[in-house]
């Protein structure tokens, strides 16, 4: 029989999704499941994005420039331009997903068998993007009890060998929900200068920091000019997930013109979400603010429900819509599948997502968990009782 290629063998499963057929048959069995497991909202994309495209007026569905429209490339310079990102339409391609503008990345910087360094807990594709490419990843730990802070210049400075070419940070994290500080980006950036190392930033989150906090971009910040790579999306920013359009931007040229070949190699990103990302830069500047709210609120009652619980660890977090807890359990993947196979309370029960999966390194996150606040308030506290009683079950 044929064999499967060493990379297909190491290529991780996803932690967000590995769970998935224990939902569907707690479903099938009548139980209502509470997905707190993916970063899918419930909030509605809005009506005139969607809009856009039911009355795009389309005779032939073409391909587009292997970059994306211009027109919406020039669109997206105006919305870096209101977030303090200056950029040409020419220093940005438009991706089938923030995902491969993160292949992208790591395709057009690093060679097999070359490092990239990421502080762990991450966001769990970033293994798989690695792996793909034949790229090692070196993690750098933070910990749940720093509120996932970012760690140390002196871990970075250990890390750093020979092969190291990149260091890969989201910001607003997921999965911790931790937003970088001025003082810590340039922390890194002071890295990546002294090692002339690329700093590829996800910033797919940059419209949910709370609590007064702001946002700063990688390729805001003077000195990075040839060395950051912002990794964008559309998908949470508008609750439009399903639409597969992100954005790949530097004002690297050599790096712009080796990731275009990559571009061009799968020809052209998807048309009718290249009209509907268009549209969406000119909804109204107050558009982010109910959402804004909404999110602060779910995010409020998630973590005062989680730190009520006895034997919970749960850091505020600072952005995006995730939250990463410690739980009283000694593997809670085996406690997030006994949760969908074995329990049920008021016929209800939760799906989280088990945060080893977001760890590199082994054994870490064995007893974490990860939760995403995109359901109501309501549907929250719903999942929350399950997640109380469960645990109150579980460790009889």
């Amino acid at each position: 029989m044929p064999v499967i290629s060493h990379r297909g063998a190491q290529m991780p499963p996803s932690p967000i999704r590995k769970l998935v057929p224990y939902a569907e048959a707690a479903k099938k069995r009548g139980t209502k499941v509470y997905h707190l497991n993916i970063g899918q909202p419930d909030i509605e994309t809005p009506k005139a994005i969607l809009d856009a495209v039911k009355h795009a007026d389309i005779k032939v569905l073409e391909y587009s420039h292997s970059a994306g429209n211009e027109s919406y490339r020039r669109k997206l310079v105006e919305y870096y331009k209101r977030n303090n990102i200056e950029v040409n339409h020419n220093q940005i391609i438009i991706t089938t997903g923030g995902s491969e503008a993160i292949l992208f990345a790591v395709m057009s910087c690093l060679d097999p068998g070359d490092e990239i360094i990421i502080p762990e807990p991450f966001y769990a594709n970033y293994n798989g993007f690695s792996t793909s490419a034949g790229v090692k990843i070196v993690s750098i730990p933070s910990a749940i009890e720093d509120g996932f802070s970012l760690p140390p210049i002196e871990a970075f400075e250990k890390a750093v060998t020979t092969r190291t070419k990149a260091i890969m940070i989201c910001n607003p994290n997921n999965p911790t929900g931790y937003l970088y500080s001025e003082a810590e980006l340039e922390v890194l950036k002071e890295i990546c200068l002294k090692h002339d190392l690329f700093l590829f930033s996800d910033e797919a989150y940059r419209e949910f920091c709370y609590d007064g906090k702001k946002h700063i971009s990688a390729l805001s910040m003077e000195g990075l000019e040839e060395h950051a790579i912002l990794l964008d999306t559309i998908s949470k920013r508008y609750s439009a997930c399903g639409a597969r359009i992100g954005a790949f931007v530097t004002r690297n040229a050599q790096v712009i013109d080796a990731a275009m070949k990559f571009a061009q190699a799968r020809l052209s990103p998807p048309s009718f979400e290249q009209i509907l990302g268009e549209a969406a830069v000119d909804l109204p500047a107050n558009y982010f603010d109910a959402v804004h709210a909404e999110y602060t609120s779910r995010r409020d009652v998630l973590v005062e429900r989680l730190q009520a619980i006895e034997g919970v660890t749960c850091p505020l977090p600072g952005g995006a819509f995730y939250a990463m807890a410690k739980l009283p359990v000694d593997d809670s993947e085996r406690f997030c599948q006994w949760l969908l196979e074995e329990f049920s309370h008021e016929g209800q029960t939760v799906m989280m997502a088990p945060a080893a999966g977001f760890y590199a390194t082994p054994g870490k996150g064995r007893n974490e968990v990860r939760l995403a606040y995109v359901l109501n308030k309501e549907d929250i506290n719903k999942a929350m009782d399950c997640l109380e009683a469960a645990l109150k079950e579980y460790n009889k």
